[in-house]
C-alpha cells in the first residue's frame, strides 16, 4: 500500500466491532482502499483517529496488522471525538493518519524476563507486545502480565485474558480496585501483587501504561525492587493534535510526546513527571 502524507487522512472501514465494556470499543480497520493505506505500526504507535464532521482523537494501536491481519483501536467514550468513534458501526468510515511516536523496545527484549502492567484502558496499548510474546515465546525469558481495572466489569478482552491466564508460560496476575460479593480474584491497587513477580530484576525490562499516578507508583516499587529507571519504560497520554511534533500541544518540557514518545524510560519521564507544570 501506498501511504499519504502524515497529515493528510486515509479513507478507512469499520471491518468488525466489539464492546468490550459499557463505555470500551474495540474496532478492527481496514483500507477503503487496498492500494492506498498506512505504514504498519509497531507496538505501542498511536494514529489520529478522524470522525467525520467531528474531529480527530490520537489513539494507541491495540492491534498490529502482522499479528492477526487486523489493524485495530480499543477506545474509551471519554469526549466529544471518542463518543462519535465508539458509534461507528461494521461498514463505517473514518480517517486514519500516523502510524506515530516511539512505541515500545520490542527488539531489545531478547533473552529477558519481561513485566508487563496494564491498568484500564492501558491495557490496549501493551495488548500487542504480549501477543508477539506469545508467538514467539522462546524468544524470552520469564514473562509476567498484571492487568488493573476498577471493576471486573471493567476488564477488557476478556476471552483472550482467559486464554493468556491458562497459559503454563506466562505468570498472569488480574486485580480489581473494587468488585461485587462474586469476584474470586484479586482485589487492591496494581503493586499489591508487583512483590510475587518471579521475574529477576537485574535482567528484566518493564513496560507500563495506564493512569499516570498508577505508572508513577508502579515504577517507585519496581525501582525498590531492583530495577534499573532505564529498563522501565511508560507510555505517557498527553494532547496530540498535529501528531508530527509542529504544533506544540503535547510538549512535556522539551519532547514532544508525538514524536519523541509517548513511550519513554523512565529514566527520562521521571524528571519531567516531577515539574509541577510545563
Amino acid at each position: 500500500m501506498a501511504p499519504l502524507a502524515p497529515l493528510t487522512p486515509v479513507a478507512f472501514r469499520v471491518a468488525a466491532r466489539c464492546d468490550e465494556t459499557a463505555d470500551v470499543v474495540t474496532l478492527d480497520l481496514a483500507p477503503v482502499d487496498p492500494l492506498v493505506g498506512i505504514d504498519e505500526p509497531a507496538p505501542g504507535q498511536f494514529t489520529m483517529l478522524y470522525a467525520f464532521g467531528v474531529g480527530e482523537a490520537p489513539i494507541s494501536v491495540s492491534g498490529c496488522p502482522t499479528d492477526d491481519g487486523a489493524l485495530r483501536h480499543t477506545i474509551r467514550a471519554a469526549g466529544a471525538v471518542t463518543q462519535a468513534l465508539c458509534t461507528l458501526r461494521r461498514g463505517d468510515q473514518l480517517g486514519v493518519r500516523g502510524p506515530f511516536g516511539v512505541g515500545w523496545p520490542v527488539a531489545d527484549l531478547d533473552g529477558l524476563d519481561l513485566v508487563v502492567v496494564g491498568g484500564g484502558i492501558g491495557l490496549a496499548p501493551v495488548r500487542p507486545v504480549v501477543r508477539r510474546v506469545v508467538a514467539d515465546r522462546n524468544r524470552f525469558g520469564r514473562v509476567a502480565l498484571v492487568v488493573g481495572a476498577r471493576t471486573p466489569a471493567d476488564l477488557l478482552y476478556r476471552p483472550e485474558l482467559a486464554a493468556w491466564r491458562g497459559r503454563f508460560d506466562l505468570d498472569v496476575e488480574v486485580i480489581v480496585d473494587a468488585a461485587p460479593t462474586d469476584w474470586r480474584g484479586e482485589v487492591g491497587v496494581v503493586t499489591k501483587v508487583l512483590p510475587r513477580l518471579p521475574v529477576d530484576p537485574d535482567h528484566a525490562v518493564a513496560l507500563v501504561c495506564g493512569p499516570e499516578v498508577m505508572m508513577r507508583v508502579v515504577a517507585r516499587h519496581l525501582l525498590d525492587a531492583g530495577f534499573d529507571a532505564e529498563r522501565i519504560h511508560v507510555s505517557l497520554e498527553r494532547n496530540m493534535q498535529c501528531a508530527v511534533g509542529h504544533c506544540g500541544h503535547c510538549l512535556l518540557g522539551p519532547l514532544f510526546m508525538c514524536a519523541d514518545g509517548p513511550v519513554l524510560p523512565w529514566s527520562t519521564a521521571a524528571p519531567l513527571l516531577e515539574v509541577r507544570r510545563w
